[in-house]
């Protein structure tokens, strides 16, 4: 009878400690002032990665600052996806308290004016039916990870996914 409360003092104690030793991995997902606001993954229109008249540049990921006090520089950050597909912001881009980005697939002129980014790619880089993006602090370590699927996380079907408001 005794060993039946050891097991199951050892099996709560294991299950304890195995959330326990997990939480701060989620929670570490979020310790960024910088998360993945939502993405245009499915672009309107037909799709077409010709850089003179496709339409990647109306495929965007949206960055935003969340802090409510520091600004962030995105250089050095890094978006990928499922398949290993990536950007890294090269250049200074400040976000203010509450300022966003776009990262916009195609080639453009970047302007901080505007809030945009361009990946200077004519290639689509969310899949139209499901992918995961991962965005990486300079450090190396998690800033934020989504995952989508067409079915599930777009109910209106209009090709845009919010995850944080």
């Amino acid at each position: 009878m005794r060993m039946r409360h050891v097991l199951a003092a050892s099996a709560t104690a294991a299950g304890l400690i195995a959330a326990l030793a997990a939480a701060p991995a989620q929670a570490a997902e979020y310790t960024s002032a910088l998360k993945l606001k939502g993405v245009q993954y499915d672009a309107p229109g037909s799709d077409s990665n010709n850089c003179r008249t496709g339409n990647t540049k109306d495929e965007y990921l949206t960055i935003k600052n969340y802090s409510s006090s520091t600004t962030v520089n995105l250089k050095g950050y890094v978006v990928k996806d499922a398949t290993g597909n990536r950007f890294t912001f090269t250049a200074s881009h400040s976000l203010e308290p509450g300022d966003y980005v776009k990262l916009r697939g195609g080639k453009g002129t970047d302007s901080d004016a505007k809030n945009v980014v361009y990946r200077q790619n004519c290639n689509f880089i969310w899949n139209n039916d499901k992918d995961t993006i991962y965005f990486y602090k300079p450090s190396g370590s998690r800033a934020d990870v989504h995952a989508y699927t067409k079915s599930g996380s777009d109910r209106d079907r209009n090709g845009y996914v919010n995850f944080h408001g």
